[in-house]
């Protein structure tokens, strides 16, 4: 098995083009350990699909499948095209949450941004969620995945650790939620820390920004149909909102290649 560990905005995931393996909840356990391992959120399959140009299968760090990546899915665009597997600059993507059109840019045929129309979120539910040390209430947005935005002013000094699994486990959310901390900045600004369900603390989520900008806008608390730049830990995504869905612009980048066999073993 030939892994290809990519990136985008610090969201790290190992990437293999081919069928998922039936040991695929052990195998992502093991490759996605940071010490004894190569280290990732998880694991992303490509292969092919019949109603879109190709199909990506996301599981978390955990072993668990998920529905959506953001920053998965535009690292999935660099993949197939500077790996020559397409030619297209507009490709189509079948994931669990449906069919997405991912845009890549590139500077001397390679991919340098990558930019995804991600459709229009679902705002669900507004629900007062008991943290240690104060009451915040959760916005729960679904657009491919369930999430849970949280605003405050203090986001930097948030115990992410601490506080996102209290969210992510709340009753409240039948599928469970990714959980985001969220500061407005500017009314084209937000700073934004992440919890992801099944991953836990990483540096950036491509859906999550979405959402963030999404219900900061239904909310007013940043302009409606403008550019929104959200800042992670991993960096700087922008977010548009169209009527033809939510557009979100970042990059995407190869780190290293491996070999591994069926158990997830170095291949010398």
């Amino acid at each position: 098995m030939h892994i290809t560990k990519m990136q985008g905005l610090g969201n790290d995931y190992l990437y293999v083009y081919g069928e998922v393996p039936e040991n695929i909840s052990e195998l992502t356990i093991k490759l996605s350990d940071r010490i004894n391992s190569i280290g990732s959120d998880g694991m992303i399959f490509i292969g092919k699909s019949e109603i879109a140009d190709f199909k990506m299968r996301i599981f978390n760090a955990d072993g668990s499948e998920a529905r959506m990546c953001g920053n998965g899915i535009r690292c999935v665009g660099k993949y197939v095209y500077d790996k020559g597997l397409t030619d297209k600059f507009d490709i189509t993507v079948e994931t669990l949450s449906g069919v997405y059109t991912v845009c890549v840019f590139t500077d001397r045929n390679v991919v340098k941004s990558v930019e995804v129309n991600m459709g229009n979120p679902v705002l669900k539910q507004e629900t007062v969620i008991k943290l240690p040390d104060r009451e915040v209430v959760a916005y729960e947005v679904n657009i491919g995945n369930p999430h849970a935005i949280i605003f405050c002013d203090d986001v930097e000094d948030i115990p992410i650790a601490e506080y996102g699994p209290i969210v992510e486990n709340s009753p409240a959310f039948a599928e469970k939620v990714n959980v985001h901390f969220v500061r407005v900045c500017e009314p084209f600004a937000l700073r934004m820390r992440v919890w992801e369900r099944g991953s836990g603390v990483t540096k950036a989520c491509g859906t999550g920004a979405c959402a963030a900008a999404f219900v900061a806008s239904e909310k007013g608390l940043c302009n409606k149909g403008a550019k929104i730049y959200v800042e992670m830990d991993g960096g700087i995504l922008k977010v548009a909102s169209y009527p033809e869905g939510i557009i979100m612009d970042g990059p995407a980048e190869f780190v290293a290649e491996y070999d591994v066999d069926e158990n997830g073993c170095f291949k010398s």
